[in-house]
């Protein structure tokens, strides 16, 4: 932000099961894709980080949700077993 990026922050706020990284661990992204943190262990964080940049250009945040039952858990890597639910939103 320093640097005049958007950036867009995502926290992962619920996990259940073998979640692969802990409540209150963060991703920052910016609408270059450029990123650092992990929120997963880098089994989701490209699906975060492509609406991660949706959520900077539309500026509305999102709520994502990766769990071993969904078939898009099993695309992006999330066979660990447990669920994660992730919050986007963008600073500044």
């Amino acid at each position: 932000m320093a640097e005049g990026r958007d950036v867009a922050i995502a926290t992962v706020v619920e996990t259940w099961g073998s979640a692969p990284r802990p409540v209150g661990s963060h991703l920052v992204i910016d609408e270059a894709g450029n990123f650092e943190g992990s929120v997963s262990g880098g089994c989701v964080e490209g699906s975060v980080i492509t609406e991660a940049m949706e959520v900077i250009s539309q500026g509305k945040p999102r709520m994502l949700e990766f769990g071993v039952a969904d078939e898009t858990a099993w695309q992006v890597g999330l066979s660990c077993g447990g669920r994660i639910k992730v919050y986007v939103e963008r600073l500044g």
